[in-house]
């Protein structure tokens, strides 16, 4: 597959052309972080309304990450990434005219459902590929797509300077038109949506794309699966409601709304339970009984959405974090420290490509990723050692650095090694377990931060508190990354099972062309 990679031509082509796709949809998600101190200004914007905004970005991602897999399964992959591509424009347009700061939250909440594009492309890919490719396959598509969102923020600055001419704010010296460069980006993403469209097939010619029987919630095939999956969507009603409670905070929310946002919420969860029963009301009355041939055990999809809460999850909260980090712990500049962040990010073009490389490699997709979360585990525990003092000079950043890399590689890689295994689970209904996995990450992501936000208040004893308390409490967040990581870890050792046909020529249902 290496020597092919580049050809360009039939299954690589549809590759390379949905990667690119992904990586629009990470250029769009964050295009507000470069611009952020550039929109406080311009709009005077106060600092809770600002993280505010950057709450609105991940908000509705993780209930869109569910239903854009139901609508995968359904219409395509061709159809959902155009889709999406195109929408993208309209949340764009809307946030760089915005004229209030209620302009801007609307448009940041409808921009956070363009992160849901990452799950399409994981179908589509294994409608492309066999089984014993897809790990390297998919983990081209999701380290290369991934690397959007570093994209955004080393170009958009620029983006935003060479549009200057049409007028900005003024930062400084510097005159970036912010508006320019975050519309710029929907109109791209737009665009290449239609070229999508026209572009690539759901299936390789003669292969049928096989759709589930209904798609209002994902379909099972036991009692015990029907239970384990209510009871595995009870997070994402959870964490919206911690979202909601964080929006409260910074004051977006008052004592009449927040209520009404819960309400919402539970509503939410009830309409998703009420899906999942509509789909499976035949199984729940007894009136279907699966083929032993045709059953999954849940409890793969449950145990992959908890890696990707400690692999995603935890580099999304990481990725925030880390540049104050390394900006406090070594008394750095915040362009010196930016750039040594950047390596966690970067390590995505390399490891998660890698990640799926070893899981096509190793014999075994299980062993695999209980290696690589066991890796992860101890990546972070090591990276809990990083304190001021400990580590000192150029060596000690340099060590810093090395160790930052060899966690993220571990990261990295096991996000490869898990989508290395969701196509494989049960193929007609891939998208929607692609869609509760991916949505497990952001999950993740929304609880991390919260533990990271809260640490210093709850070490410091509500108090504002001192340097040490805050070291400190970097330290303890590594500490729980690394911890949650060798629990998944073990789970994953001892209750993971290996897909069947984890290293065949054909997918589940195919059969071969002559």
């Amino acid at each position: 597959m290496l020597g092919e990679l580049w050809s360009f031509q039939g299954r690589y082509r549809t590759l390379h052309l949905t990667w690119f796709a992904f990586f629009l949809t990470f250029v769009v998600w964050f295009n507000l972080a470069p611009l952020a101190t550039t929109v406080r200004e311009d709009m005077g914007l106060e600092l809770a309304q600002i993280r505010t905004i950057a709450i609105c970005n991940v908000a509705l991602t993780v209930p869109a990450r569910v239903i854009i897999g139901m609508l995968l399964d359904k219409f395509g992959p061709r159809i959902t990434y155009s889709a999406i591509l195109v929408f993208a424009a309209i949340p764009c347009l809307l946030f760089a005219t915005a004229q209030t700061f209620g302009q801007l939250v609307v448009a940041r909440l409808l921009l956070s459902i363009v992160g849901a594009g990452f799950v399409i492309g994981i179908r589509m890919v294994a409608e492309w590929f066999p089984p014993k490719e897809i790990g390297l396959a998919e983990g081209i598509y999701g380290g290369w797509g991934n690397f959007g969102s570093a994209f955004s923020a080393l170009t958009l600055v620029i983006v935003a300077g060479w549009l200057s001419f049409a007028g900005g704010a003024q930062i400084g010296d510097v005159v970036l038109n912010w508006r320019g460069a975050i519309a710029l980006t929907g109109i791209v993403a737009a665009a290449y949506g239609v070229f999508y469209f026209f572009s690539v097939r759901d299936t390789p010619p003669g292969k049928t794309y096989q759709r589930p029987h209904k798609t209002a919630g994902l379909e099972v095939t036991s009692m015990l699966d029907f239970w384990g999956l209510m009871g595995m969507n009870v997070p994402f009603a959870a964490i919206l409601a911690v979202l909601a409670w964080r929006l409260k905070t910074v004051g977006f929310l008052n004592e009449t709304t927040y209520p009404l946002t819960l309400l919402g919420i539970l509503a939410w969860y009830g309409i998703q339970s009420w899906g999942v029963i509509r789909t499976n009301w035949q199984m729940i009355t007894g009136q279907k009984v699966y083929a032993k041939e045709d059953r999954y055990e849940f409890k793969q999809v449950a145990i992959l959405e908890l890696t990707y809460i400690v692999n995603f999850g935890s580099e999304l909260a990481v990725v925030s974090m880390l540049p104050s980090f390394f900006e406090t712990t070594f008394d750095l500049p915040k362009a010196l420290a930016g750039i040594l962040a950047s390596s966690y990010a970067f390590m995505n073009l390399a490891a998660r490509p890698g990640g799926g490389l070893l899981s096509d490699r190793m014999g075994s997709r299980k062993k695999t990723m209980s290696f690589l979360t066991i890796g992860l585990g101890v990546g972070y525990l090591l990276m809990s050692l990083i304190q001021p003092g400990t580590f000192t000079g150029t060596a000690g950043i340099l060590l810093a650095m090395a160790l930052t890399m060899f966690c993220s590689f571990f990261v990295q890689a096991g996000e490869g090694s898990t989508f290395a295994m969701v196509p494989l689970v049960k193929r007609r209904v891939t998208g929607q377990v692609a869609g509760l996995v991916g949505a497990y990450g952001n999950v993740g992501a929304v609880a991390y931060l919260t533990i990271f936000a809260s640490l210093p208040g709850w070490m410091g004893g509500g108090a504002d508190p001192s340097d040490a308390i805050v070291a400190s409490s970097n330290s303890a967040f590594f500490q729980v990354l690394g911890i949650a990581g060798l629990i998944v870890g073990f789970l994953c050792r001892f209750f993971l099972k290996e897909p069947k046909g984890s290293f065949a020529d054909l997918h589940e249902g195919e059969l071969a062309t002559t």
